[in-house]
């Protein structure tokens, strides 16, 4: 019987580890395609529109696990979910290993595993000290992923940057792998590259982590169609690759296909009506799907619209607005003429594209030319309107501010010339007493007065006060 009983709790060990190390396969039913953790933008209605075309797994937007162990209607938005939204990594930022434990231990029913971000490389995260300004602190990540990895049921994995060296980069992975990690998503940029330095991504780190580590491997970096995701399979080994940006742009990047702009940007919409989001996410998404489409000066209208309104019926009204104006291109019974400055194949503007970044090289080179010329200034900056005239800085951004908001009328203030009775202050017009608002104040308090224009209810709320007191005296009389 005792042999019986040793059999089964070694088998089970033997089941246990192979689950642990083949989790790709076991807990994420081996995806390929999958979609990263955005900040404000993969929230649920934006992860199921990627799961119908094509995702096979999902990631939550980061977390901040102080921020989800305290705030309960944090934690419920951030974990809500359907069934369809299978299967699912919730990633949590922080440098606090009970913290982030307890934050994992609260996410732990709702995912099929953690992830502990070690990417981030925005200044927020540099302020913080999470994301990948951690990555210089082995021996705090080494217990960060430790503790998370022995105390919870569901797998640990990690999305990381790489260091310049590529052989630091594989010690980083392999000691990431020895603490407990059982996946890890390499982006193969360093924490430097972002913003204007993005630059392009380094498949040879990848390939180096994917050879040098026994667990399951996902590659990030320079995937704009579904033609990337394939060649990056095939020259890294990795098991699956995330997209980001090229999610944003085109939701339907892993089947392949560029749609014109308003067909996810419906479904999208379609299904906010059913999973709410708030309108920032709304507006910044259609503002990536539309993005080469409201570059034209022809949609300007549309471009106002869309950034200065909030409700789901003028996002709407945006999305039809641009579909009238290019379905007849789109369909052909007009012919779309654009100027063409080479001879490479370019896709209209209506339909879903990748963004193209500049080179780092042209970002910098033109950050010197403007600091030459700067330098070279010699008098004082002359400012001037659209018709040429010199005018001030002060009238300029008011000009320019004005032009941001065109449809907003003009406020004129015009003070009165009457005076008020007991001061030289002017008088406010919509006074009953024909005061400014401290003397109306102080005739009401001692006359026992209200005033509708200064919404000053003295009397009235002493009425109330005296009627209350009554029927409370009332109540303690009967009692």
């Amino acid at each position: 019987m005792s042999s019986v009983s040793v059999n089964t709790s070694d088998q089970l060990a033997t089941d246990s580890a192979t689950s642990e190390t083949n989790i790709w396969e076991n807990v994420l039913s081996s995806p390929r395609y999958v979609v990263a953790p955005m900040v404000d933008a993969s929230e649920l209605a934006w992860r199921l529109l990627s799961r119908r075309h094509g995702a096979h797994l999902c990631y939550t937007p980061m977390l901040h696990s102080s921020v989800f162990c305290r705030d309960p209607k944090y934690r419920r938005e951030a974990l809500t979910s359907t069934v369809e939204d299978r299967p699912l990594i919730v990633q949590f930022c922080g440098n606090d290993p009970n913290t982030l434990l307890e934050a994992a231990l609260l996410a732990e029913p709702y995912c099929d595993a953690v992830d502990i971000n070690i990417g981030c490389p925005q200044a927020i995260a540099k302020r913080g000290r999470y994301g990948a300004f951690l990555q210089d602190d082995w021996d705090l990540l080494r217990r960060i992923v430790s503790t998370l990895s022995k105390s919870l049921r569901v797998p640990v994995t990690c999305k990381l940057r790489v260091f310049a060296e590529i052989d630091k980069t594989v010690k980083y992975a392999q000691m990431l792998e020895t603490a407990g990690a059982r996946l890890l998503t390499v982006h193969g940029r360093t924490r430097e590259q972002k913003g204007p330095l993005t630059g392009i991504a380094s498949w040879d780190h990848i390939k180096a982590v994917r050879q040098a580590v026994t667990i399951p491997v996902f590659a990030n970096g320079n995937i704009q169609c579904l033609q990337d995701i394939e060649r990056c399979i095939e020259e890294t080994g990795v098991h699956g690759v995330m997209s980001a940006e090229g999610n944003l742009y085109n939701p339907y990047i892993f089947e392949a296909c560029y749609p014109p702009s308003w067909e996810p940007a419906l479904e999208y919409l379609d299904l906010v009506e059913r999973y709410p989001a708030p309108p920032s996410y709304i507006r910044g998404h259609l503002f990536k799907l539309f993005q080469h489409t409201l570059c034209l000066a022809e949609n300007k209208e549309e471009r106002e619209n869309l950034a200065r309104n909030s409700t789901m019926e003028s996002f709407r009204n945006v999305v039809y607005a641009l579909r009238d104006r290019y379905l007849p291109y789109h369909e052909g019974r007009l012919i779309w003429q654009e100027e063409m400055s080479d001879h490479n194949l370019k896709l209209p503007p209506w339909l879903c594209q990748p963004y193209i970044r500049h080179l780092p090289e042209e970002n910098i080179q033109k950050l010197e030319i403007e600091k030459i010329e700067t330098q070279n200034e010699t008098v004082k900056r002359k400012f001037r309107d659209e018709e040429g005239n010199e005018i001030s800085r002060k009238r300029l951004k008011k000009l320019k501010r004005i032009a941001r908001r065109p449809n907003r009328p003009a406020i004129i203030v015009k003070r009165g010339s009457d005076l008020c009775c007991d001061c030289p202050n002017p008088v406010s017009h919509k006074c009953v007493h024909k005061l400014c608002r401290q003397c109306c104040r102080n005739k009401c308090f001692t006359e026992n007065l209200d005033c509708a224009g200064h919404r000053n209810l003295t009397k009235t709320r002493r009425q109330m006060a005296i009627e209350f007191a009554a029927k409370r005296k009332a109540i303690q009389d009967k009692i």
